[in-house]
């Protein structure tokens, strides 16, 4: 014996030496001998792996001529004998370059060997045919992977609890990649990945995939080995499709008995086997996820199946209760329970990011809600609005966790049903989703996803007006605002259609009763519940021009007046709230087009409520004057130009229209003909030069305001008063006086190659008669209705400033008329008509 202690205490030299001698089989117990040399010669480097400033290093090549031999040899003859001596070099090679040799760099030197090539060959030989190892060729293929794996380590250190998992985490070295690349490493490792997940049934199953330790080792150690080429080989969805069958989260809380005749030492091997597949897998999933390279798509439509089952576990009864076989284990109880939180999470943000981003992945969950065939038979829609609804905190985290880790961890919870309301929200506002989603069903209105926002919406109502009928019933979190948010939004996607619109209104839904509730404008309700709110109603809002149904419902649920009497217009509304404003904007802009009912209600103060004298019309002006907003002033003020229009329409030329009904509109004029009104209508046309239907519309309601003798008068004061406020960011002319700048009737001159900002909504009007120099071109129809606005101003003002307003319009008119003489341009007898009516 005394030639082991020699070995044993040798220097690396000795080891070396000791090891060529073997490789020449002049010891006939040569597995012997290798094992106690090998061992050496990894207790050596150990030492100096832990501390690279000390300690010598040993020559690893003859360890990789050893193992490229006996691949020789086992090419042309197997042998038991060989394969024991491959696992030994393997792992020892595996064992010394889990971390970087202060004074060798081997990693770079084997790289450079035939050692890429040996493992190939070796992990080929070791398949025999077959795509996953058999016994006695389970452990020998670990320890090839391991060598693989730890060959393309930059750096790393020891796992003090699994010394079978190689490296925390570190760059991997590029070159040696490049060796194994060539070598086909890549490739093989992965057909061993697929040949696992060929064992896993379809649908997925609903308990772990069978598999001893010595298997599971093989496959947490392959993910490792080849991750740096996983994108390219696409085996994302190979590693999400072993991940998930190897470790569903929770079930591991089962009793022993349900896991069949295994020691609870080796069941607890299992389970962190199982665990630690699955972070490498996630880990890996995360890294595919991140790449740049938009021409790899990393993962499509079949990875659904198998990452969105995990929601299911964390909906109750699931998970089980603290009835597991790990209750008397704290430290594998915690890391179970993060495993589990972990493969929730990393699922949340995948679907998410996909939903986002892969319009095939919206098309296929909208299918798959249809026809569950398209995901294996896995609902994986349904599963999704399943957890928002239902999901819930484990149990054993009030048991298992701190309470700050607890609280911590109910955040981040809470935070993927965020994540997964993104989502369905996407899902439902993909155009091509809308016929999908909605089933023309007769029984049940708009079909399964419909009917269940719909309740979502009704059940917050009732269950707040049951809390308030009896506060002591009430429980914290019972009302469900996210929800409401997730269906508000989910349902204004579809809403975009008129006849969806209608259907959400008429019965059974009759949702507008229901939108018009008091909880979700009162000034306590959270932001994103009123813009989910409002949003709905916009879209609702926007077809009630086709739709009577519509107008109907809203005007006689009060949403006008809801809006109104809530402070969403007001100065003491939140800084943040730009986008609720704009939706309640959008709201009224909508019914004050479809129905004069709906102005009268905007724009006269309610007669039952003599304290609230401010209308809704006058909130929203009072807005747009005070927004920085470009979208609250433009679609704030389109809603008077709709008030307008309805005010001076047609319909009150025809005889049945009653007294009452004239008396309202008589005094809605009169509310209407006020000079902040006109200066907010001549504002929308002198800062909306690039948007001609804005200015379109401006115009359009001026002039009807000019047919009354009074409005007259006002517009004709707006339309030359300076725009306020002033844009500081562009400059004046420079050839603008002080006497010049403080006039109200300087016009763009003609010739300037970059026209200034209009100070006044007259120098826009003229601009869009000319229309040259224009950042647009102005149709002809908007310069026809310019042209019949100078007409219709001139009938019921007079004096100074109608002539001085004359003086600058008519040498445009009169260029317009004279060019377009004999050419049949259609403004010209527009211009013309105008200059008559000057005469």
């Amino acid at each position: 014996m005394g030639w082991k202690r020699y070995l044993i205490n040798g220097t690396a030299t000795h080891i070396t030496i000791a090891a060529v001698v073997l490789h020449s089989h002049l010891y006939p117990d040569r597995s012997l001998i290798l094992q106690i040399i090998l061992r050496s010669a990894s207790s050596s480097l150990s030492g100096s792996a832990r501390n690279k400033n000390m300690g010598s290093s040993v020559d690893l090549l003859p360890l990789e001529s050893n193992l490229t031999h006996l691949a020789a040899t086992i090419r042309d003859a197997e042998s038991k004998l060989a394969w024991q001596d491959v696992e030994t070099i393997s792992q020892t090679l595996a064992n010394n370059l889990r971390a970087r040799d202060g004074l060798v760099d081997h990693h770079t030197i084997l790289g450079k060997t035939q050692l890429p090539g040996t493992l190939t060959s070796l992990l080929s030989l070791a398949l025999h045919g077959s795509h996953t190892p058999t016994e006695p060729y389970v452990n020998v293929t670990f320890e090839l992977l391991r060598v693989g794996a730890n060959l393309c380590m930059d750096h790393g250190d020891w796992f003090p609890d699994l010394d079978s998992l190689d490296i925390i985490d570190g760059s991997r070295s590029d070159e040696n990649r490049g060796y194994l690349l060539e070598a086909g490493f890549p490739q093989i490792v992965l057909n061993i990945l697929e040949g696992y997940a060929d064992l896993i049934p379809s649908p997925p199953p609903l308990t772990p995939l069978t598999l001893s330790i010595p298997h599971l080792k093989v496959i947490r150690t392959a993910i490792d080995a080849v991750k740096f080429r996983l994108l390219s080989l696409e085996a994302s969805l190979t590693i999400l499709r072993l991940s998930s069958a190897i470790y569903p989260p929770t079930l591991w809380a089962r009793s022993p008995a349900q896991f069949g005749n295994i020691s609870n030492e080796d069941l607890e091997e299992s389970w962190i086997l199982r665990s630690g597949i699955s972070n490498w897998a996630w880990r890996t999933v995360s890294e595919l996820k991140d790449v740049k390279d938009e021409s790899l798509q990393a993962f499509t439509p079949d990875v659904l199946p198998w990452i969105i089952p995990s929601l299911s576990m964390f909906v109750p009864p699931n998970p089980p209760n603290e009835n597991t076989a790990f209750a008397h284990n704290a430290s594998l109880l915690s890391t179970l329970l993060h495993t589990d939180f972990e493969v929730l999470e990393e699922s949340c943000t995948l679907i998410e990011s996909l939903s986002l981003d892969v319009e095939d992945i919206r098309l296929a969950l909208a299918r798959g809600f249809c026809f569950p065939a398209e995901h294996l038979g896995v609902p994986c829609f349904s599963t999704m609005l399943e957890f928002i609804e239902y999901g819930d905190y484990p149990p054993l985290w009030k048991t298992t966790f701190t309470e700050p880790e607890r609280k911590r961890k109910e955040k981040a919870f809470d935070i993927c049903k965020a994540g997964l309301i993104k989502s369905v929200v996407e899902v439902a506002g993909e155009e091509r989703n809308g016929d999908v989603l909605w089933d023309e069903s007769e029984e049940k209105p708009g079909g399964e996803f419909v009917c269940k926002m719909v309740r979502w919406i009704k059940e917050y109502v009732e269950d707040i007006d049951r809390s308030a009928k009896n506060p002591a019933s009430d429980s914290p979190g019972s009302h469900r605002d996210d929800m409401v948010i997730c269906a508000s939004l989910a349902l204004g996607n579809l809403a975009r259609r008129e006849k969806f619109s209608t259907a959400l209104l008429s019965p059974p839904h009759s949702l507008a009763p229901v939108l018009a509730s008091a909880y979700f404008f009162s000034p306590a309700a959270d932001v994103k519940l009123k813009h989910g709110i409002l949003g709905l109603l916009k879209h609702l809002a926007q077809s009630s021009t086709l739709s009577p149904t519509i107008h109907t419902s809203l005007g006689d649920a009060g949403i006008i007046r809801r809006i109104t009497e809530s402070d969403i217009w007001s100065e003491k509304a939140n800084a943040m709230a730009d986008i609720v404003q704009l939706n309640a904007i959008g709201v009224v802009k909508h019914m004050c087009n479809a129905s004069v009912e709906h102005s009268f209600t905007l724009v006269l103060p309610p007669t039952d409520r003599p304290t609230y004298s401010v209308s809704g019309l006058s909130q929203i002006i009072a807005l747009v004057s005070r927004s920085d907003s470009v979208p609250i002033q433009s679609e704030g003020t389109r809603v008077l130009v709709n008030v307008v229009k309805s005010l001076w329409s047609s319909e009150w030329n025809n005889g049945a229209v009653s007294e009452e009904k004239k008396r309202r509109r008589e005094a809605a004029i009169r509310a209407v003909l006020i000079p902040e009104y006109i200066s907010a209508l001549a504002g929308l046309i002198g800062r909306s030069g690039r948007y001609p239907i804005l200015v379109n519309e401006g115009v359009v309601a001026l002039t009807l305001i000019c047919t009354h003798g009074q409005g007259g008068p006002l517009v004709l004061s707006a339309i030359t008063a300076p725009l306020l406020p002033h844009n500081p960011s562009v400059a004046e002319p420079s050839s603008a006086t002080s006497s010049d700048a403080s006039s109200p009737l300087i016009a763009t001159p003609p010739t300037r190659a970059h026209i200034p900002a209009p100070r006044h909504a007259l120098d826009m009007l003229i601009s869009v008669l000319r229309n040259v120099d224009n950042p647009v071109n102005y149709p002809i129809e908007v310069r026809m209705n310019t042209c019949s606005f100078f007409v219709q101003l001139a009938k019921h003002t007079s004096g100074p400033g109608l002539e001085s307003v004359e003086d600058f319009v008519r040498p445009i008119l009169e260029k317009t008329v004279e060019s377009g003489e004999g050419k049949g341009e259609k403004l010209a007898p527009y211009a013309k008509r105008v200059l008559d009516s000057w005469a």
